[in-house]
C-alpha cells in the first residue's frame, strides 16, 4: 500500500477543528455533510468526531466529477433547466429542524471549462432557484454551519500543473493545513486567539459607525455605502439557534452588508475569479446608485455577463469584506482557484445576496425590513477580490469626515 501524500495527523486535526470550532456541533444535533467523492477520507473523520462530541444523526451526500461531466456530454438539452428540487427542499426542512450543515470544498475548479457556457449558466440558474430555500437558512444564519476543504487531486493538478500528482496533492494539503491553522500544536487554541483578534477589528468598525467606505487604487475609485444599521462580523459568530461557530475555515476577513442602492464609482479585480469552471480575469465594473451599469473582463467576460443577468439583485452587492494584504493566504503567493481561500487573500465584495446577520438585531428583521435598510436579495452570492498592497480605504462618517482604515493594503 502506497503512503498517502496527505499528513494523516493533520487531516485528523482538520476534522476535529471542523466539528469543534467550525460547527461547535451540539449534543444530539443532526448534521448534513456535502462533499466531493474524493474527500471521503475527511468525511469519515468528521463523522467520527461528530459522534465523539455526542452529535445526532450524520448524513453525507457526495458529488462526483465524472458524473457531473456525463450530464454535459450525454444529457438532453431539457436536462439543463432542471435541478434536484426535492433534495434542496429536504435540506431546508432539515435546517428548519435545527440540523447543522458542513460543506467540504475541493472540486476541480476548471471542471466545466470546456463545456457549453450556456448550458452551465442554465444549470446554475436552475440549481440556484431550487437551492434558495436551503440557502436562505444558511445566509440568514439560522443554523451553525461550516465550510472546510480537502486536497482533491484534480484541484491540486490545477494549482501545480508541473508537478507529479502526489507532490501536487502534498503541496495543496500543506497549504490547506497552514491556512486552516491545523499545523499548530493546539489548533483549537490557535483559532480562539485568531477569533479574538478578528472580534477586535469588528468592534472598532462597529464603534466608528461609518456610513460608507471609499476604496482607491489602480483602476479603482469606489464608494461603498453601508446599509442602515449594518453590523461588522469576523471569525466566530453566533447563529440564530444560539450556537457560536466559524462558518469559514480558513477566514481572515471582517465583513458587513453594503447598501444595495448606494454604491458608486468603478473598481478593478485584483485576482482572478474562478466560477463554475471558468476563470474570469481583470474584471472592471462601474456602479451607479448601487447597480453595475458597465462590466468587462479580459477573460471569461461572457460568463461574467451571464452571472450579472441572473436576476435583479445580481448587479448589486451583498457583502463588503476587509482583509489585510499580509494575510497568511496572500503571503503564500498561491492562487487557489477557490473562493474560500482566495477571498481571504484580499479585500473583496460579493455580487448578490446579503447576510441578514450583518444588521443590528438582524435575527429579528423581516426580509422587507432588511430591504428597506439597504440589504440586497438575489439567487447568487459570488465573492471577488478588489484588494491589494496598493489599495487605500477610508471610512466616511455621517458628517462626511474621513478616517483612514487601510493604507497600502494594511490596517491603518
Amino acid at each position: 500500500m502506497t503512503e498517502t501524500p496527505i499528513d494523516p495527523i493533520k487531516l485528523e486535526k482538520l476534522a476535529e477543528v471542523a466539528v469543534k470550532v467550525g460547527l461547535q456541533l451540539q449534543e444530539n444535533q443532526d448534521l448534513v455533510i456535502t462533499a466531493p467523492f474524493a474527500a471521503a477520507p475527511l468525511v469519515r473523520l468528521i463523522i467520527k468526531h461528530a459522534y465523539l462530541v455526542g452529535g445526532g444523526l450524520v448524513s453525507a451526500f457526495y458529488n462526483d466529477e465524472e458524473a457531473t461531466l456525463a450530464r454535459y456530454r450525454y444529457g438532453s438539452d431539457k436536462n439543463f433547466d432542471k435541478a434536484a428540487t426535492w433534495l434542496y427542499e429536504g435540506m431546508a426542512k432539515a435546517y428548519e429542524a435545527g440540523t447543522a450543515r458542513l460543506a467540504i470544498s475541493g472540486d476541480n475548479p476548471m471542471l466545466l471549462a470546456n463545456e457549453d457556457t450556456a448550458k452551465v449558466a442554465r444549470a446554475n440558474r436552475a440549481m440556484s432557484v431550487a437551492y434558495k430555500p436551503a440557502l436562505e437558512k444558511i445566509s440568514n444564519f439560522d443554523i451553525n454551519w461550516n465550510i472546510v476543504s480537502y486536497p482533491n487531486p484534480s484541484w491540486a493538478k490545477q494549482m501545480f500543473p508541473g508537478l507529479p500528482e502526489d507532490e501536487a496533492v502534498k503541496k495543496l494539503a500543506d497549504a490547506i493545513f497552514a491556512a486552516s491553522r491545523v499545523d499548530r500544536d493546539d489548533p483549537v487554541a490557535a483559532w480562539k486567539e485568531h477569533n479574538a483578534n478578528l472580534a477586535k477589528r469588528s468592534k472598532w468598525l462597529n464603534d466608528m459607525r461609518f456610513s460608507a467606505l471609499h476604496f482607491t487604487g489602480p483602476g479603482t475609485d469606489l464608494t461603498v455605502g453601508l446599509a442602515d444599521g449594518h453590523e461588522w462580523h469576523g471569525g466566530a459568530s453566533t447563529a440564530k439557534n444560539g450556537v457560536t461557530c466559524n462558518p469559514n475555515i480558513p477566514t481572515e476577513e471582517v465583513f458587513t452588508t453594503p447598501h444595495a442602492r448606494k454604491v458608486d464609482g468603478y473598481v478593478r479585480s485584483t485576482k482572478p475569479l474562478s466560477h463554475q469552471g471558468t476563470l474570469i480575469d481583470n474584471i472592471e465594473v462601474r456602479f451607479e446608485q448601487g447597480r453595475i451599469v458597465e462590466a468587462k473582463a479580459t477573460k471569461g467576460e461572457a460568463v461574467l455577463l451571464k452571472v450579472l443577468d441572473t436576476d435583479e439583485g445580481a448587479r448589486r452587492i451583498g457583502e463588503v469584506a476587509l482583509v489585510p494584504h499580509s494575510s497568511p493566504i496572500s503571503a503564500s503567493g498561491l492562487l487557489f482557484y477557490n473562493t474560500l481561500f482566495d477571498e481571504n487573500a484580499a479585500c473583496h465584495i460579493a455580487l448578490g445576496q446579503c447576510y441578514s446577520k450583518c444588521f443590528v438585531d438582524g435575527a429579528n428583521l423581516t426580509p422587507d425590513q432588511i430591504k428597506a435598510q439597504g440589504g440586497n436579495s438575489s439567487l447568487i452570492h459570488i465573492d471577488w477580490m478588489i484588494g491589494s498592497g496598493e489599495i487605500d480605504i477610508d471610512g466616511i462618517a455621517a458628517d462626511g469626515s474621513k478616517v483612514p482604515v487601510f493604507r497600502k493594503g494594511e490596517w491603518a
